[in-house]
């Protein structure tokens, strides 16, 4: 009996040793992990960025959607039936064999507009999938007697350039009411350059673009993805606009941060002080655009658009 005791006290030492040992190796695991979480939450200074916030279509978050805030998802089943949406050219949406849709233009508005009596978009992250393709023989105008409120979301003859571009703190582009003309813009061009550039008014508000840099090899004929975000905050107790764009160049979900400027002030529109001051804005020629907007427009110029998994978000760029 005495020699049977011994083996079974030790068999059960090791199971509780097993047990303490199994208990803190699991503690320790949890700890890790919700490190990990912590910093990815809290790494949008970093190059590449990836956390566990993600849209309804999968897509990491760079910041999340503030308490209240809303959201805006494209409807991937029929783009037209997509609440608030609209196109401005009368085009064609044709779905592909991926389950992505082209349009059926050069020259490209998808706009996304704030919902009747609510507040208009202003603090958003918005985030998109494209694949640029050059004409062929895709009918390359737009229908010229469009009359929605967005018609007129046109650049300038000099402005179309060969990019996609996201757009934010946008008003109605109109030589009717140019005051509303207003806009952050944020392209990622065909040769794999990105920038920023902004519109005080239309068309004589436009400034040069900013922060213009070579960050990849040339995009055509292939998914990537583009997210940009805008948000107001404080420099020297005034209010400034934060601008970033990040790009997911292997369409992974894998986003590195790739512009990152600050609007507070000393960014002039190029027209001169007679062509700028002629539309009556009221507004400084380096005015910061701290006003919402009504309108996101998604826009591409003279390429070929496919896109997947458009979003709007308001965000709380606090919790980045």
């Amino acid at each position: 009996m005495r020699g049977n005791a011994l083996p079974s006290r030790s068999l059960f030492a090791i199971v509780i040793i097993f047990a303490v040992f199994h208990s803190c190796i699991s503690a320790e695991l949890e700890f890790l992990s919700g490190a990990i979480a912590t910093n990815d939450a809290f790494s949008v200074q970093e190059s590449h960025f990836a956390n566990n916030r993600k849209d309804l279509f999968g897509i990491s978050e760079m910041y999340p959607t503030i308490a209240g805030g809303r959201e805006w998802h494209v409807n991937m089943t029929n783009p037209a039936n997509s609440s608030h949406f609209s196109e401005t050219g009368g085009f064609e949406l044709v779905k592909q064999n991926d389950g992505s849709w082209r349009v059926n233009s050069t020259h490209v508005r998808l706009v996304v507009g704030s919902p009747p009596n609510m507040t208009e978009w202003k603090n958003v992250e918005i985030t998109g999938y494209a694949k640029l393709s050059l004409p062929s023989t895709v009918n390359s105008s737009s229908s010229s007697n469009s009359s929605s409120i967005n018609s007129s979301t046109n650049n300038s003859e000099s402005e179309e350039i060969d990019d996609l571009a996201f757009i934010g703190r946008s008003g109605r582009h109109s030589s009717e009411v140019p005051c509303e003309g207003t806009a952050y813009v944020g392209g990622l061009h065909n040769e794999g350059s990105v920038g920023w550039k902004k519109e005080i008014w239309h068309t004589g508000g436009y400034t040069d673009e900013r922060a213009r840099n070579v960050v990849t090899e040339p995009i055509l004929d292939r998914w990537v993805g583009w997210k940009v975000i805008i948000y107001d905050l404080q420099v020297n107790n005034e209010t400034a606009v934060k601008l970033e764009s990040y790009l997911d160049d292997h369409n992974n979900d894998s986003w590195e941060k790739v512009t990152e400027i600050t609007d507070s002030g000393g960014w002039y529109s190029r027209s001169t002080d007679e062509k700028f001051f002629s539309a009556g804005c009221d507004k400084e020629r380096d005015h910061v655009i701290t006003e919402a907007g009504p309108f996101v427009i998604f826009r591409t110029d003279n390429l070929i658009l496919d896109f997947k998994d458009l979003s709007v978000r308001e965000i709380d760029p606090l919790l980045g």
